[in-house]
């Protein structure tokens, strides 16, 4: 098939990439988003996310009238649906009186409705967006046919996840491989089509459903490993000891990748897609279940190292240093990061953010730094809770010239203990048994 007008329905981390691809390959695309500022501010010709690269490839593809976007979708050859799918806030589903946490499908159904006016024979639809299994088939597919029109038999409709890093989404949406699962053949090449326009990396088809699964069974993996070195942190600090050096140790076993533990998961990704999995099938999932509990409850063990250091930490003035999810990136998604702060907030402690990708975050009840300085100053202990790089290159001597602090704590061993110490600070490490007795007075 041949493809040379498309919409792109979400203007997020994912959408907006793939659409700013498309129209550097000469496609030319509509790019649509519920928010009517998100819509402004790329027409001005500027963006509202941070990924490298991004602004360059949209101005050039602005640049070319290549791309445009809009409040709603217009006829096209092909619908790209990439919006988030987020947890219900508030609702939970049980099982044997356990509760786990469930997706929040109301922007696919919205996106997918809002398709049906411009759908025609022979057009394709792909649903990007994470989704729990069979999501293409159950939820979308009877939305579509209510143009009157059959999915697999009029129109082509596929499932194609993304499956690449912030930071360097891309490069990777060129270069990975890329899934197409269609609801027939014929469809899953009509997907391979498209994508071919910009893919270079191989690009495998499929059904719908086994597209779906692959994508959280993909994050799902992760999230259980990170899991057992979330536990192997605790188990460290209980028996005395350091679980950096316990891992890069056990990590010289030639079958063994231990990865590492910090001060929980987020991003929007494999902090939630597991829970996807547990809300399909609750009775199959025990395993996905209990490393989701243990990465979720990671953020009060951060704070219980916190609180070995300072002591009592009502009043404590706390600089943290870092809110985004990962190092290097703006996402602010489900950070743990956010939740630690607002743990040590909710004890009593005065809490500084300084986040240098996103310095004008604005999140409800957390006071934001201007910068690095103002966060530190009159700080009574630093917390490092993101591995930005900028983090890792600071000067332990610089740093004790611009606030009173002597006592840091270090979520994600970004810092090298001994040039800190020889600074004159007091140094703990989440997951280091070794740094459990010294703590400052209250």
């Amino acid at each position: 098939m041949e493809f040379r007008n498309i919409c792109v329905i979400g203007l997020g981390y994912i959408g907006l990439p793939t659409a700013s691809t498309f129209a550097a390959h000469g496609v030319n695309v509509l790019g649509v988003d519920a928010n009517p500022r998100v819509v402004e501010t790329l027409n001005r010709g500027e963006i509202h996310i941070y990924e490298p690269g991004l602004y360059d490839a949209l101005k050039k593809a602005a640049q070319s009238g290549n791309f445009k976007a809009a409040s709603q979708p217009a006829e096209a050859d092909a619908f790209l649906i990439a919006v988030p799918t987020p947890f219900q806030e508030g609702r939970f589903g049980e099982y044997n009186g356990l509760t786990y946490k469930v997706a929040d499908m109301r922007a696919v159904t919205s996106a997918a409705e809002s398709i049906v006016p411009f759908l025609r024979k022979g057009n394709l639809v792909v649903l990007e967006s994470t989704s729990p299994p069979r999501t293409t088939m159950d939820l979308v597919a009877p939305i579509l046919a209510r143009s009157g029109l059959e999915a697999g038999r009029d129109f082509h409709l596929a499932y194609s996840p993304e499956r690449v890093l912030p930071g360097q989404i891309m490069r990777e949406l060129i270069e990975n491989a890329r899934v197409i699962g269609g609801v027939t053949p014929a469809s899953a090449q009509a997907g391979c089509d498209l994508y071919s326009v910009f893919v270079k990396g191989k690009i495998i088809q499929t059904d719908a459903t086994t597209a779906e699964m692959v994508k959280l069974m993909e994050n799902t993996y992760r999230d259980v490993n990170i899991a057992i070195a979330n536990e192997f942190s605790r188990l460290a600090d209980q028996f005395g000891v350091d679980v950096w050096e316990a891992i890069s140790i056990a990590n010289l076993h030639p079958r063994v990748k231990i990865l590492n533990p910090g001060p929980g998961v987020g991003g929007h990704c494999i902090s939630v897609d597991p829970w996807f999995f547990v809300e399909a099938a609750p009775q199959l999932t025990p395993l996905i279940y209990h490393a989701r509990q243990v990465n979720d409850g990671q953020p009060h063990f951060a704070v219980e190292v916190v609180r070995r250091a300072l002591g009592a930490m009502a009043g404590k003035k706390i600089a943290a240093l870092g809110l985004a999810y990962k190092p290097d990136v703006d996402d602010l998604r489900e950070s743990p990061a956010v939740e630690v702060v607002r743990l040590l907030q909710a004890e009593g402690a005065q809490v500084k953010a300084w986040e240098p990708f996103k310095p004008d975050a604005s999140l409800p009840g957390v006071c934001m730094a201007s910068s690095l300085e103002d966060a530190i100053a009159g700080a009574d202990a630093l917390l490092l809770l993101v591995n930005h790089s900028e983090f890792r290159k600071l000067s332990p001597a610089e740093i004790a010239l611009k606030t009173e602090a002597r006592l840091l704590v270090d979520t994600v061993n970004g810092w090298e203990r001994g040039q800190w110490e020889n600074a004159g600070f007091a140094f703990f490490r989440l997951g280091d048994g070794k740094s459990k007795s010294v703590t400052l007075e209250s």
